[in-house]
């Protein structure tokens, strides 16, 4: 029988189209076994239900659509504890934002997407794990300043993204890298050992213990 290392504990999980269903369905399975509740989120537009679509080849097996009712504007997310972004394209979609009427566009802009605020408020917060998997880090990078000297990996393609924000890439054998409260994971293959990773810093969090770099 599975060790309820995380009972009680809510951990929150930002989606959008193009996620991963090997990943959401290891989310959904394994953090309750350690006894945590996992909740669905996402920018929902005002409806009360959205439904996000995958076209990620080779997961026949899993539903290529989830359904959504929990809009992370909505949530205290000091109720959660850990915090975790998506692989794949979900991140770069999330960075959407809504430039004032009748102005141009600015760079400054990207920092007013609802969910870079919402994950500024997670990092801002060290008792809130960070979890960012794969393509995640992107939904950070409109705000260097929360990657600046931080240790991650992440997928080769969105590392010159990642860097040129001031993070410091780590190369691990693991595809894991933890650093404090922030957990980082190289591929949505390495779910698995990205959801350890992070149960293990919310059960240090838990025993008041400092979280290891």
């Amino acid at each position: 029988m599975a060790t309820a290392m995380l009972a009680g504990k809510k951990i929150a999980v930002l989606v959008e189209h193009e996620f991963i269903p090997d990943e959401i369905a290891a989310y959904q399975q394994r953090f309750p076994e350690l006894g945590a509740t996992v909740d669905l989120m996402s920018r929902l537009w005002g409806n009360e239900k959205v439904t996000f679509f995958s076209d990620v080849d080779g997961v026949e097996r899993l539903p290529k659509s989830l359904d959504v009712n929990t809009d992370f504007q909505h949530v205290d997310i000091h109720d959660y504890a850990a915090v975790i972004m998506a692989a794949n394209y979900t991140s770069v979609r999330l960075r959407e934002f809504e430039p004032p009427a009748g102005q141009p566009i600015s760079p400054e802009q990207t920092r007013t997407a609802p969910a870079v605020q919402f994950f500024a408020k997670a990092m801002a917060n060290p008792n809130i794990v960070k979890g960012l998997l794969c393509h995640g880090l992107w939904l950070l990078t409109p705000m260097p300043e929360l990657l600046k000297g931080r240790k991650v990996i992440c997928h080769e393609v969105v590392l010159a993204d990642i860097t040129n924000a001031g993070a410091v890439y780590v190369p691990s054998p693991s595809n894991i890298v933890v650093d404090g409260d922030l957990v980082t994971g190289r591929s949505g293959h390495d779910v698995n050992a990205f959801i350890d990773a992070i149960a293990h810093q919310i059960a240090l969090q838990e025993k008041g213990l400092p979280l290891p770099s």
